[in-house]
């Protein structure tokens, strides 16, 4: 009998404080979650279409701080062993 493949769902679940990164048109890039949004919100010229059951999140750029909302399939948490500094240098932290 053949195994049966059961698809693995992603937990896209993040909170206030997270450190992730994103693929943006300028290549990949970190920040820190400053907020979860979960109902519909103005953000800068557009309505972002959050909900509890799909939230998107806040997010403060490392370099920039430069300010994005993202879902969170388009994000991937970092550990705190990958945060970079303002100079862009990566902290190894924990050691």
């Amino acid at each position: 009998m053949a195994a049966k493949i059961v698809p693995m769902t992603m937990n896209h679940e993040f909170k206030v404080g997270d450190h992730v990164e994103w693929n943006s048109e300028a290549g990949r890039v970190r920040g820190l979650i400053k907020k979860k949004v979960t109902s519909a919100i103005k953000f800068k010229t557009y309505t972002v279409p959050a909900s509890k059951k799909e939230p998107q999140y806040l997010i403060k750029s490392d370099k920039t701080d430069h300010m994005a909302m993202h879902k969170g399939a388009a994000l991937k948490k970092l550990g705190k062993s990958n945060r970079l500094s303002r100079s862009g240098r990566v902290h190894k932290t924990g050691i």
